[in-house]
């Protein structure tokens, strides 16, 4: 699982202060962060591309019927 860069960012804050008394501040800014992100409604890269891919493949099934509904009307209007 890829790490978020709240992650990362949390991670190199316990190495900084790992031992040291400042330890309840890591806490207290690791739960601001996650706060503020929850705020923002942020969602991981992975499922951002996930649903990009969907919504390309969507638009390439639209432009697709869109092609075959003119071919069909040309057709009914080359018949009558």
């Amino acid at each position: 699982m890829k790490s978020t860069p709240l992650d990362e960012i949390g991670a190199k804050i316990s190495e900084l202060l790992a031992g040291s008394p400042a330890k309840d501040i890591e806490k207290n800014l690791r739960a601001v962060a996650q706060n503020v992100a929850s705020k923002f409604n942020l969602v991981p890269r992975e499922e951002f591309e996930v649903q990009q891919a969907v919504l390309l493949k969507t638009r390439e099934m639209v432009e697709s019927l869109e092609a075959r509904v003119a071919a069909l009307e040309k057709q009914l209007q080359q018949a009558s």
